[in-house]
């Protein structure tokens, strides 16, 4: 018996020790010092940086009048039978009618005391390129106004907000983007997924990011990358430097999650206040216009001109009667310089070119045959408002048009049928680069048959074209805005 209960107190007490070994005390070590108080060590914490910045970052709440669904779902026949009778559908008073619905969330920066706000083209609109019916900004302390859309610029995916409050605004200080180095410790501040103001940290990943294709077609992209964690609602908001100064505007991300992965894009300061300016006093980007398709230099095509690497932009296409054509430059010139700036590829000399004003002369160095040289050029305007004296801008900016003989129709391949007008090209800064292409044939435009270049451009109006094109072998209906 004795010896039994020997064997099972040492049982115990061997399986007792066991799971001691298996889960052992938790052992911590505590600090409850605040950090400034840690005398030994470097100050690590930036509280003081955000509490700076973070009130300059507002919420933005963008929202659509919809009507209801009955409304919506009757045939327009019984609409009009009631209008006429002067009669109300049927669940749609004056409070079912119509209601406002928010539909998108994002942040803003506040850049000026009186209320000027900063935030995401993409924020501010609903659907199909139309502007939200209201906006509304909310401040970190709660208040909230209903805001104005002062100006938006597609192109750079930039919108500018004006609001009236009482008093003057806390503000952020904008630094410099052209002063940014990789490795810079950054913060993103915003409203990610709209549970509030939230700030995150990492640092420059990479500069001049432009060849993602975030904005679309046509656009002008020159993002800094960071790894600072930035999610949907974030788009608006500040991405400010250690020194809280604002460095930029968080725009997108990549992601096959939706989530932060790490890789998130911000619009530099610098080209923020550039077009915020523009949009403040004139309503518009002017935007300068070479007229040209310039294209990267791979290895083999640097090799074959005979260049030392690939930097610079390779000219494709230079448009007939364009400021490029005006100044000389022809197709398979190599543009190295414009001004001062020296030119690493294709998408740079677009944005370059962008950010000048239209009327402007630049100095353009290029390698042509082995021979540098440098042509004078003055600028056009993408837009045709600021146009230079010797340029005729027609109604499709940026687009190429030609009439069809023989030659056109050998080279892209035209059925003898196929009579119109041919898109011979479209420049990339074209605001109509994302609907036409080239090789598209205009066969009439407002069902009106089209028989010369002249008789086009006389044919369409200003707002909304239906153009009946063929492309690729089909026949087709587009719209076109002027």
């Amino acid at each position: 018996m004795k010896y039994s209960f020997f064997l099972l107190f040492s049982g115990i007490l061997v399986a007792s020790l066991t799971a001691a070994e298996k889960n052992p005390k938790l052992r911590v070590i505590e600090d409850s010092r605040e950090v400034s108080a840690i005398g030994e060590v470097p100050v690590v914490s930036y509280a003081d940086v955000l509490e700076r910045a973070t009130p300059s970052v507002v919420a933005v709440y963008s929202s659509q009048i919809v009507q209801s669904l009955y409304y919506q779902r009757a045939p327009q026949s019984v609409k009009d039978l009631f209008r006429q009778w002067g009669r109300p559908l049927p669940g749609t008073g004056p409070d079912q009618k119509e209601r406002l619905r928010r539909v998108g969330v994002g942040s803003g920066v506040i850049i000026s005391e009186d209320g000027y706000i900063v935030t995401n083209h993409h924020v501010v609109q609903v659907q199909n390129g139309k502007a939200a019916d209201e906006i509304r900004v909310r401040l970190s302390d709660g208040t909230e106004y209903v805001a104005t859309l002062i100006g938006s610029d597609e192109k750079t995916d930039v919108a500018i907000l004006k609001i009236e409050p009482d008093e003057a605004l806390p503000i952020v200080k904008i630094a410099d983007s052209g002063k940014l180095r990789v490795g810079d410790i950054v913060f993103a501040i915003g409203n990610p997924l709209d549970v509030g103001l939230t700030a995150t940290r990492g640092i420059i990943s990479a500069l001049g990011r432009d060849s993602s294709g975030i904005l679309g077609p046509g656009a002008y992209e020159n993002f800094i990358q960071t790894d600072a964690s930035v999610n949907l609602g974030n788009s608006g908001g500040a991405l400010i430097d250690a020194a809280g100064r604002l460095i930029g505007i968080n725009t997108a991300i990549v992601s096959s999650t939706g989530g932060s992965i790490g890789i998130g894009f911000a619009i530099p300061s610098n080209m923020v206040l550039n077009v915020v300016t523009n949009l403040i006093e004139s309503g518009e980007v002017p935007r300068g216009l070479l007229g040209l398709i310039p294209v990267n230099l791979t290895p083999d095509l640097a090799d074959a001109f005979d260049l030392p690497s690939t930097r610079g932009a390779l000219v494709n296409q230079v448009q007939i009667g364009s400021p490029a054509d005006q100044g000389g430059i022809r197709h398979g010139d190599i543009i190295l310089k414009v001004d001062a700036v020296v030119i690493e590829s294709a998408p740079q000399l677009r944005l370059i070119v962008s950010q000048m004003r239209p009327g402007r002369e630049v100095e353009v160095t290029l390698v042509r045959l082995n021979e540098t040289l440098t042509l004078p050029v003055v600028l056009g305007s993408l837009s045709g408002s600021v146009a230079s004296a010797d340029l005729e801008q027609g109604i499709l900016d940026g687009v190429l048009l030609q009439m069809i003989d023989k030659g056109i129709r050998k080279e892209f391949s035209l059925p003898d049928e196929i009579d119109g007008v041919l898109i011979s090209d479209v420049l990339p800064e074209s605001q109509y680069a994302d609907i036409i292409a080239r090789g598209m044939v205009i066969l009439e435009v407002n069902g009106a048959a089209v028989t010369a270049t002249e008789a086009l451009e006389a044919q369409l109006l200003v707002g909304k074209n239906h153009l009946y094109i063929w492309h690729k072998g089909m026949n087709h209906f587009i719209v076109l805005k002027i």
